[in-house]
């Protein structure tokens, strides 16, 4: 997992769905002002949801302290349009099923379902500055009380 105070590679591109509206960006193109990327596995599955719950409820307190907020999964972005609209989403919802930013911050684990093993990102968060420096990490999210510890994070690098 990349640490705290080193860079990303934030040359990759993503498919999102931001105000209703599908579109392909490059990731720094999400970086016109620092932000929060939240990590998770799928939509519409419980642990998800309540990430994107808790998020959704918070996101206008995330945009008065001057951060993009993004939620990140591999879901396409049809799937984020209808889960948008069900959670009343206001964020960036971005797709990547290519695990791009999972590789960009070197937070692809090991994962066990049913018996199998598959590599898959990790449940975490990032805060990442304009020039794609790692401000701060959360390896492994709350998805009970996601935005309220992110929230405490943003505050301790005030």
């Amino acid at each position: 997992m990349i640490s705290t105070g080193e860079k990303i590679d934030t040359n990759f591109t993503l498919s999102i769905v931001q105000n209703g509206e599908e579109k392909e960006v490059r990731f720094d193109e999400l970086l016109d002002r620092p932000a929060i990327v939240s990590v998770y596995m799928r939509n519409n599955t419980s642990g998800c949801d309540k990430q994107n719950r808790s998020l959704a409820e918070h996101a206008e307190w995330f945009d008065e302290q001057g951060y993009n907020l993004i939620a990140l999964s591999k879901d396409t972005c049809g799937s984020h349009q209808k889960y948008a609209d069900k959670l009343g989403i206001p964020y960036v919802l971005a797709s990547d099923p290519d695990f791009a930013f999972a590789e960009a911050t070197d937070s692809i684990v090991e994962k066990k379902m049913y018996g199998k093993t598959y590599d898959a990102p990790s449940r975490s968060a990032f805060v990442i500055d304009t020039n794609g420096t790692v401000k701060a990490v959360i390896e492994k999210v709350n998805t009970k009380a996601h935005a309220e510890e992110l929230k405490e994070l943003i505050r301790s690098l005030s």
